[in-house]
């Protein structure tokens, strides 16, 4: 029988708490994420799914609680969250008069996470299905094309948490699928994804779980 410890979790809450416009969304909430791990955050609409995603992803402050990082306060850990997470939210967050690779390079920079150069952003590009329009103006692009642009994101050497707000937002069929064994091969890799959706997944991780926040209504 072993006497150690057990480890520390990658990110972890505790008694986290939201409230939102004067009404309390969840509290008292407990999680945490080893590397494997997949977590999906279910619920209704107004149940305070994408807030918590902010809260993980260190956009926005609990109304009680707090958030850890390898056991430490999320707050003081600015620099190593930055190095660690990828954030994508519901909106693709890309610039429409910038090219893909143009986006792909400032998000990169910007973030300070993955490779940049011109080969890794065609060849992510690629992966999406955008092989040759590399150098086309986003707002040209059709929803779904935008959004892959921002999923590109997720083959560029990407920080080993993935915070994904409704990733699969107006992708077809075959994008789903393909951004499912992503997700899914992540975490087989080590690495540890968060993310919401209203799509039943057909692929997922070894260490799949789903948090439902509707069964948590305060």
């Amino acid at each position: 029988m072993s006497d150690s410890a057990p480890p520390i979790p990658f990110l972890a809450t505790v008694g986290l708490a939201c409230e939102r416009d004067r009404r309390l969304l969840f509290d008292q909430l407990e999680l945490h994420l080893q590397p494997g791990d997949m977590l999906q955050v279910a619920g209704p609409n107004g149940s305070g799914k994408t807030s918590l995603l902010r809260l993980l992803a260190g956009l926005m402050p609990p109304t009680e609680g707090s958030v850890l990082l390898a056991g430490k306060p999320l707050a003081a850990q600015r620099t190593e969250l930055a190095r660690s997470l990828l954030w994508i939210g519901h909106a693709a967050g890309i610039k429409g008069l910038l090219s893909a690779e143009e986006n792909l390079a400032w998000l990169g920079a910007l973030n300070r996470c993955g490779s940049t150069s011109r080969e890794a952003i065609w060849t992510a590009l690629a992966e999406v299905g955008l092989r040759g329009f590399e150098d086309v103006p986003c707002h040209t692009l059709s929803a779904g094309q935008q959004r892959r642009v921002a999923l590109a994101r997720l083959y560029l050497a990407p920080p080993p948490l993935w915070i994904l707000d409704e990733p699969f937002t107006a992708l077809d069929k075959a994008g789903v699928a393909q951004v499912e064994i992503h997700l899914a091969r992540h975490c087989e890799q080590g690495g540890m994804v968060v993310f919401t959706t209203h799509h039943s997944l057909t692929e997922k991780a070894r260490n799949f779980r789903e948090l439902d926040l509707g069964l948590r209504a305060a």
